[in-house]
């Protein structure tokens, strides 16, 4: 069955490009956030949905007279590393931030919440002091010689902080960062702790201006597994959101002052991940001089802009040659060691910068030629299609979403049976012996975890011990989770594979209600329209209905230039290409003909009654 889309009215977007929708990113989005939960250290919560799961690093920094109960393990590992959570938290925030109605609207604002939140409590403990913080419990290198659950963990928990005499700007900028993003997401909710999340903030951010150095000098245990490459993105990142955060101008002053002195404006990137922030500081930085905030800067702010296009431009392949390299299968490919970490973390970037380019009527102009917004969200699809299985090897790299995804994930928990089942301690050796070397799938489907993916010619081998492919990290998940919201909003319950939920532990409903289909025809022509109400929400004091339509070919012919009129529409229309009589659409240049027998579907959403589709011509 072909699928095209028309989206039209309230939700503001505009594109005029017609995209297959061929997976439930509503269920990938939910699966999303178990994974979170599978991550989760310390005394687990009543309505933990991942049963395998128990308490775990309950002693964290007792030794060292600090409270570090909590956070999250990193991967597959038992680490708790200050650098990636924190990035992560950030991620989960912005995304949080740009499509806090798309998440309302799927009923997962309550689990977006408690993800940031299960980091940002554990951030607020681990910054004892304004110029003190706790950036890791446990050692990489002991973690990694055993092979045990977290519930039975015998390794070394030892924490490490910086301090004045031993700073690290990247560590706590991060931090500052991550707490003001999670500042913001949490004021229409609980203002007491956003404004508690800014007090901190604030206080690393300038623990970070101040003592400047690099986190993995002060603390060599991380140097081996997050090395840093520099700090200056980080104190930009961090001012950046506090300026967002706070409206005060001194933050915004600070980016434009150190503009070139810290690379701002100077570095022209095609990476974003936990260790490098430039482009989400250009693509921010763009926003604010979109939204004319901050006039006295506007020399500099277009000098930001300029290479957020150009790192854009290098992810869609219009920059002239200096793009991002892609697989044949159409991945971005940054790092042979997890890529997919990069590759979302990119996604959810360039989603979020069609939207910015979209609210102010912009382009994106390459070298290689002019780039509309919904090109440039396309492409972002595009990488969340291949993570759900549009790739040459079908398969799913999200566990436990589709029907193939790996089942043998570098993940001691996932790995080993269950406390529940295998009461027993499991000892460090013995989880080697048994558990890590088996042939068998894993006993715990670890669902939402993106694992490392393929390699840069799409191949990937499903092996407990590939880590560089198959272990999940909480760098790649988070900012899934605004890409998927994005996603669902626009493309929810439309193809095939779109089913209701299959994990096998509670997840929230969604708030999707499907009417009788009412089925319609035009006299005398071949073409059946069956009309049915997929989902209705509340804004204000206005109901919205998202209506999707089937267009079938009910003759023994093939129809073609079928020609549609659209009346009654409240909005703007997406997504269908306009001709030049009012009203009439016609079909995408992909789908230009309807083979006998089958069909297309489109979606429009708006209040009030449905709009009425007529057939004006076709052959």
């Amino acid at each position: 069955m072909g699928v095209c889309f028309i989206l039209i009215g309230v939700l503001g977007f505009q594109l005029s490009s017609i995209a297959l929708a061929e997976f439930n990113y509503g269920e990938a989005l939910d699966k999303t956030f178990m994974f979170f939960e599978a991550q989760r250290s310390g005394k687990l919560p009543f309505d933990q949905r991942v049963k395998w799961r128990g308490d775990s690093g309950l002693k964290d920094g007792f030794l060292q007279g600090v409270d570090l109960v909590g956070g999250y393990y990193d991967a597959g590992d038992h680490v708790k590393f200050g650098l990636p959570m924190a990035f992560s938290v950030t991620m989960l925030a912005w995304g949080t931030i740009e499509y806090t109605k798309e998440i309302t609207n799927l009923n997962q604002m309550g689990h977006t919440l408690w993800a940031i939140r299960w980091g940002t409590d554990y951030f607020i403990k681990a910054h004892t002091q304004p110029n003190v913080l706790w950036g890791q419990v446990g050692d990489g290198d002991s973690d990694h010689y055993c092979w045990e659950r977290a519930e039975d963990m015998t390794t070394p928990r030892t924490a490490f902080k910086i301090d004045q005499d031993h700073p690290g700007s990247d560590l706590a900028g991060e931090t500052a960062a991550a707490l003001a993003a999670a500042a913001i997401a949490f004021k229409p909710y609980n203002s007491s702790y956003s404004d508690l999340l800014l007090v901190h903030a604030k206080q690393l951010f300038s623990f970070a201006d101040r003592f400047r150095g690099l986190y993995d000098d002060s603390m060599h245990c991380a140097k081996q597994f997050y090395t840093s490459s520099g700090y200056s993105d980080e104190l930009l990142w961090a001012a950046t959101w506090l300026f967002r955060a706070t409206g005060e101008e001194q933050y915004l002053k600070y980016v434009v002052d150190n503009a070139v002195y810290m690379g701002g404006t100077g570095w022209a990137v095609k990476e974003f991940s936990w260790d490098n922030k430039y482009a989400g500081v250009q693509i921010l930085l763009s926003k604010v001089l979109m939204d004319q905030k901050g006039s006295a800067y506007t020399s500099a702010l277009k000098q930001y802009q300029a290479k957020a296009d150009y790192f854009a431009c290098a992810c869609l392949q219009k920059n002239d040659g200096y793009n991002v390299h892609l697989t044949p299968g159409g991945l971005m490919y940054v790092r042979e060691w997890n890529n997919l970490q990069y590759a979302s973390a990119m996604a959810f970037l360039l989603a979020v910068y069609s939207d910015y380019l979209s609210a102010d009527n912009a382009k994106l102009n390459c070298p290689d030629g002019q780039i509309q917004p919904h090109q440039v969200l396309d492409f972002a699809k595009s990488q969340a299609d291949y993570i759900l299985g549009k790739n040459p090897k079908s398969m799913s790299y999200l566990v436990g979403y589709g029907s193939k995804y790996p089942i043998h994930v570098h993940h001691r928990g996932a790995s080993i049976a269950s406390i529940s089942v295998v009461p027993s301690k499991v000892s460090c050796i013995q989880g080697f012996e048994d558990w890590y070397r088996s042939p068998e799938a894993d006993p715990n489907v670890i669902y939402g975890a993106l694992v490392g993916g393929p390699d840069q010619n799409d191949n990937f081998n499903d092996d407990r011990s590939n880590y560089e492919q198959t272990e999940p990290t909480l760098s790649g998940s988070a900012p899934l989770v605004g890409l998927f919201s994005k996603l669902e909003s626009l493309f929810g319950h439309i193809g095939p594979y779109h089913k209701r939920p299959t994990t096998n532990q509670p997840t929230q409903n969604y708030q999707h209600q499907q009417t009788p289909v009412l089925s319609t025809t035009t006299s005398g022509v071949p073409v059946e329209f069956l009309h049915s109400i997929t989902n209705t929400w509340n804004a204000g004091k206005t109901t919205y209905y998202r209506h999707k339509v089937i267009i079938k070919n009910t003759s023994q012919k093939p129809i073609t230039d079928l020609k549609l009129v659209v009346e009654d529409l409240s909005g703007t229309l997406w997504g269908l290409s306009p001709t030049p009589v009012k009203n009439t659409y016609e079909l995408p240049q992909w789908l230009r003909v309807l083979k006998p027998g089958s069909e297309c579907s489109f979606v429009y959403v708006q209040g009030g009654p449905q709009a009425k589709v007529s057939v004006l011509s076709y052959h």
